[in-house]
């Protein structure tokens, strides 16, 4: 076994592998960005390194710097978590170089999954299904159009590198193929540096459900249950639940065996997911994660496997601890993602110093989380707080148990979406077991106050918010009159994105303009409410908006967000464009 390994990560993956490494009796190392200097990742490694500035590029993602520490530490191994270079074929192969193991999959075949289009091929040849569609990257629009005519519309258009709902538009008519193409092509390059796209039917309202497999170098290969992630909102994923509660056990059966032949076709060992749409009884392959997955815990908590620890044993040589007929799933478990976001405020990032904060414990609770009160949710990384896990002996009683321990959970600082998970889970959509995809579109695409948990209200479309009440923020405070105890709710209007101090609530007729995020300043200014990065201006001087139109996209905490008008009339002058960095409160535009 390894006499010390490095995780080239941060935040709660980073202390969730190191867990397990204290675990297995193995030293590790942590390497931090000057940002990260003070974050609670740092102390649970033996030893730690600074790598460079807060920028990713100048710390987790550069690889020099990263050897050159794992040199001087004489790690044996590095565990890359998940995101950052998780996925990174090249990244891999210096580490063999450099005679240090890789903890995860052969990069040939993270280089086979990594491409949708080469991917597809594979799984079609292997024998596992696919979206009707083509296996090939498409060169231009104009080839385009007779591909998704032989398809049929809607299709969608899909970058080759794509990942995270980053290079996917959809065209429901032939006059928005070009649209869809360009913007699919535009994402992948800008995020991915490749603007390969293809085209494939587009499923409305699938189930997104994945399976976990783990196979070792000794040619074992297992799957271990599947996931359905369909609750999502912009291709994030919110809540994972296991077992599906669409999933038969005859389905079950025929995607893990596909996901073992999907593994082998491409020499997979580690740790690794299989995605796929599943419509009805049929399931259609979409990507594999070539890596640990943020929800692998509630994998855990239904088989009682420590995926980390398999992935570890595995890259030292040795077998899997489990073979298929052992696997044997029990219970029901969830796992709500705890992000520093404003869901009233179409999910926007909410970056804050977190002044209070306390987990909750007790039966089948678990919490994986990287923070601390006094810890910061800085504006450069994902808006990630925490991942709250539960289990029970099925899905009614895991759901109870999940709001239980909501109710239990204390974040103050940032917004988070701890409000959005509670009312989410006694929506009776999504206690039925629906995935609520209306629900959470009307969610992301208008400013909504999140409606009382338990009231069923499905949130309203655009054209419903004219009105709309401004955003509230709920903090309770205990109150002792005459020798008994009361606990008080005090709901007051906060600006989107949690920040600002508390103000007393206005009428719910108070005007807001309806759309995107608030975009508004002084009456003839487009404001950001975030900071981040202008990744697009889609307006131009002299044009005629209206109110909810949007002005810009602005990238903050690894999201895109739409900025909208405010109010109706002409663009009279622009302050801002694409790559530019603006803060709160900064102008893009002047709108009389």
């Amino acid at each position: 076994m390894f006499r010390k390994v490095m995780v080239a990560n941060r935040g709660e993956i980073a202390i969730r592998v190191f867990r397990t490494l204290r675990e297995m009796g193995i030293p590790s190392v942590a390497v931090y960005s000057e940002v990260d200097r003070d974050a609670l990742f740092v102390g649970h490694a033996d030893e730690a390194y600074l790598l460079g500035p807060g920028p990713a590029a100048e710390s987790y993602l550069n690889v020099p710097r990263i050897l050159e520490v794992a040199a001087e530490a004489g790690v044996e191994a590095i565990h890359p978590g998940y995101g950052f270079l998780a996925e990174n074929a090249d990244f891999a192969r210096a580490l063999a170089e450099a005679g240090i193991v890789w903890i995860g999959p052969p990069p040939s075949a993270i280089d086979a999954m990594g491409s949708k289009v080469q991917s597809r091929a594979l799984m079609d040849a292997a024998g596992v299904p696919i979206v009707p569609g083509v296996t090939e990257p498409v060169a231009d629009v104009a080839a385009a159009r007779p591909i998704a005519e032989e398809i049929g519309y809607p299709v969608a258009v899909k970058a080759s590198a794509g990942g995270g709902g980053k290079g996917f538009r959809v065209a429901l008519t032939p006059d928005e193929l070009e649209g869809a193409f360009e913007g699919a092509s535009g994402e992948g390059l800008r995020f991915f540096a490749d603007g390969e796209v293809y085209l494939e039917r587009y499923l409305p309202n699938p189930r997104h459900v994945e399976i976990q497999i783990l196979a070792d170098s000794q040619g074992s290969c297992v799957w271990l249950g599947e996931r359905d992630c369909s609750v999502q909102r912009r291709h994030q994923k919110l809540i994972e639940e296991t077992p599906s509660p669409v999933v038969s056990d005859d389905l079950r059966v025929r995607m893990g065996e596909a996901s073992v032949r999907a593994a082998k076709a491409v020499g997979y060992t580690s740790a690794g997911t299989l995605e796929y749409l599943v419509s009805g009884d049929e399931f259609f392959f979409l990507e594999m994660n070539t890596r640990i997955q943020v929800e692998h815990t509630i994998t855990e908590a239904v088989t009682g496997y420590d995926l980390v620890r398999e992935q570890i044993r595995v890259a030292a040589g040795e077998p899997l601890s489990m073979t298929q007929e052992q696997v044997s799933p029990r219970g029901h478990a969830f796992e709500c993602r705890i992000n520093a976001e404003d869901a009233s405020a179409r999910f926007m990032p909410s970056p804050a110093l977190i002044t209070a904060y306390r987990e909750p414990s007790g039966p089948g609770v678990r919490v994986d989380s990287g923070v601390r009160a006094g810890s910061e949710i800085a504006e450069i990384y994902d808006p990630m707080v925490a991942k709250l896990i539960v289990w029970d002996i099925d899905r009614e009683s895991a759901r109870r148990r999940m709001i239980r321990a909501l109710d239990e959970f204390v974040v103050e600082g940032p917004a988070t979406l701890i409000p959005f998970h509670r009312w989410l889970l006694e929506n009776e959509e999504f206690i039925a077991g629906g995935a609520c995809h209306a629900l959470l579109a009307g969610l992301a695409e208008t400013a909504t106050p999140i409606p009382a948990a338990g009231t069923g209200v499905v949130a309203p479309s655009a054209a419903d918010v004219a009105d709309e009440a401004v955003a509230r923020t709920e903090r309770r405070f205990l109150a002792e009159v005459g020798g008994r105890r009361f606990e008080v709710a005090l709901h007051y209007e906060a600006p989107a994105g949690g920040g600002g101090a508390p103000a007393p609530a206005r009428s719910p007729k108070a005007k807001r303009a309806k759309g995107a995020a608030a975009g508004g300043g002084a009456p003839d200014q487009v404001v950001t409410p975030m900071q981040g990065t202008v990744l697009k201006v889609l307006v131009e001087v002299g044009q005629e908006l209206s109110v909810g139109e949007v002005v810009c996209i602005v990238e903050a905490m690894k999201m895109e967000n739409e900025v909208a008008a405010h109010r109706a009339g002409t663009v009279r002058e622009l302050r801002v464009a694409p790559g530019q960095g603006v803060v709160v409160g900064e102008v893009l535009a002047i709108v009389d």
